[in-house]
């Protein structure tokens, strides 16, 4: 919303206001969320490469093996723990995302009411000035047919 407000005008421009940072605090909390998303992904990603890399040398000992053994266990424990904050991230972007939409259309909504009044009183002004334009005309005709 940019320039003057109409007086007529000034609730719903405040209405509009609160909306547009309505709509600013989602889409940030939509990006925050977003954000974490994405780290949550890559965590799970590395871990997979973990446990997909991992080798068990040639000749071992038992006690490195069962070290070994116990750590791809832990890093198992960890994958399933990052699968769960996957879901719950994506749980999450989703509300956020939804939430996002509708602080969005509520703040087109009211702008849309706006420019409507606008339309409105632009319309209105023109027919006035039509409608003076032709008085005048009639008052100029009728002055020279008298």
């Amino acid at each position: 919303m940019t320039g003057r407000v109409h007086p007529d005008d000034r609730g719903l421009a405040a209405v509009a206001r609160v909306r547009s940072i309505r709509e600013s605090d989602s889409r940030i909390g939509l990006q925050l969320v977003l954000a974490e998303e994405a780290a949550v992904i890559a965590r799970l990603d590395e871990l997979t490469r973990t446990i997909a890399t991992a080798t068990v040398p040639v000749e071992t000992t038992p006690a490195a093996l069962l070290a070994q053994h116990t750590a791809l266990a832990n890093v198992g424990v960890l994958v399933q723990e990052a699968r769960a904050a996957r879901v719950t991230a994506e749980v999450i972007s989703a509300e956020a995302r939804s939430r996002w939409g509708a602080d969005r259309a509520r703040l087109a909504a009211v702008e849309h009411l706006l420019e409507n009044r606008a339309t409105g009183r632009r319309t209105e002004a023109a027919k006035r000035e039509a409608r003076d334009a032709d008085d005048i005309a009639a008052q100029r005709w009728a002055r020279s047919h008298r």
